[in-house]
């Protein structure tokens, strides 16, 4: 199975609403957000990272960086680093800019900054940079059940 039909079918195990839009491939957020018509703020960025000697995904909303020094104080870690595009098509099987928020279809644990759970609606690439997923940021938190905190920065 794709990320996208992994994806999808936990969206609808959970039986949460989603809708999914075909675009053109996009390699930034911003890109994203212009060919959706969307907010930048209501982009999931879900980036790829190694704390210590362990992978995680960290998820944030588009229009915010990761805050490197937070993060090592939030998880007590001494070590983050993004991870390298190769090492994120080895954990994934995806190109960087497709992973979709939901680190558990990857094996990874799944840290979210607090301020998505202020957006009403999230929208993500699922697992292709010509795929996006839009849903309800409650619905996500309660499908991925992140670790949420303070990780990001404007």
């Amino acid at each position: 199975m794709t990320a996208y039909e992994r994806l999808t079918e936990l969206l609808d195990e959970a039986r949460v609403h989603y809708t999914v839009a075909h675009h053109v491939p996009v390699r930034t957020s911003e890109e994203a957000a212009k060919v959706r018509g969307t907010p930048l703020s209501s982009g999931a960025k879900a980036l790829v990272c190694k704390a210590d000697e362990r992978f995680v995904l960290f998820v944030m909303p588009a229009d915010r960086r990761l805050d490197s020094a937070a993060v090592r104080r939030t998880l007590g870690i001494r070590s983050l680093r993004f991870a390298t595009p190769e090492e994120v098509t080895e954990l994934t099987g995806l190109l960087p800019g497709a992973i979709p928020p939901f680190g558990q279809l990857f094996g990874l644990p799944t840290y979210c900054d607090q301020a998505i759970a202020d957006e009403a609606k999230i929208n993500f690439n699922a697992g292709d940079r010509a795929i996006s997923v839009a849903m309800a940021a409650s619905d996500y938190l309660a499908v991925e059940r992140p670790t949420l905190g303070r990780l990001a920065r404007e």
